[in-house]
């Protein structure tokens, strides 16, 4: 049996869940109970989750699935709980719209890759944390640039570029471009004359024009993350 402000709770996040297809930020889950700090929420999911009846999914922060919700009444409530409480509820989040600016978010490190001449993607297994307000809707990864081939679209060597993964991209947009299945670069993509040509954003660099069977197109560029030493 649940606390009158655990059985609020989950239901609040599984209002939201329903409306906007992400969990609410704990600013909103402690405004909505009336609770005064944020370590009260945070107490009440622990103690739901220890129950069974959420779950915090993995790699995003403050990302919570509702498992099931509660059969019985609030415990101090005579209110029943409605007849399809026992109805499990399952949520896709993966395609959903980010979530507030506090939340944070750990995407997968691939590596560097060239914003010069193309150089092999080298895939890593570790992952960087990024604020959930640089990403929208999708899939993300990140890639440590290298070169100096994109500065007139700042883009420098060291950034780490915010990649949506996919397959597909519309002329000028900036992607991640797999060259013969072997080399990846960062480019400006254009279409002419039944080729796909890779632009550089510095009048240093030549485009590259290959024929369209030899480029993947693997991202689209999302965001960057500059450090400052």
């Amino acid at each position: 049996m649940l606390t009158a402000k655990q059985h609020e709770l989950i239901r609040f996040i599984q209002q939201r869940l329903g409306e906007t297809g992400i969990s609410p930020s704990f600013e909103e889950m402690k405004e909505a109970l009336d609770l005064k700090s944020k370590s009260g929420v945070h107490r009440l999911i622990s103690a739901l989750e220890e129950r069974g009846f959420i779950r915090r999914l993995p790699n995003r922060a403050r990302a919570l699935e509702v498992v099931k919700l509660p059969e019985d009444s609030v415990m101090g409530s005579s209110s029943p709980s409605p007849a399809n409480d026992a109805v499990e509820a399952v949520v896709t989040t993966k395609t959903a719209a980010p979530e507030p600016a506090n939340d944070i978010i750990d995407v997968p490190l691939h590596g560097r890759i060239a914003a010069g001449a193309p150089i092999e993607a080298i895939e890593g297994q570790s992952s960087m944390p990024v604020p959930a307000a640089l990403l929208g809707p999708g899939e993300h990864y990140a890639l440590e640039v290298s070169g100096d081939s994109m500065i007139e679209a700042g883009i420098f060597d060291g950034d780490f570029a915010l990649v949506r993964r996919t397959d597909s991209a519309r002329d000028g947009e900036i992607v991640v471009a797999l060259v013969d299945n072997e080399e990846a670069t960062l480019k400006y993509l254009r279409r002419s004359a039944g080729q796909v040509r890779l632009d550089p954003a510095n009048g240093a660099y030549e485009p590259q024009v290959y024929e369209p069977n030899r480029v993947k197109v693997q991202g689209k560029l999302a965001g960057l993350l500059r450090r400052y030493h």
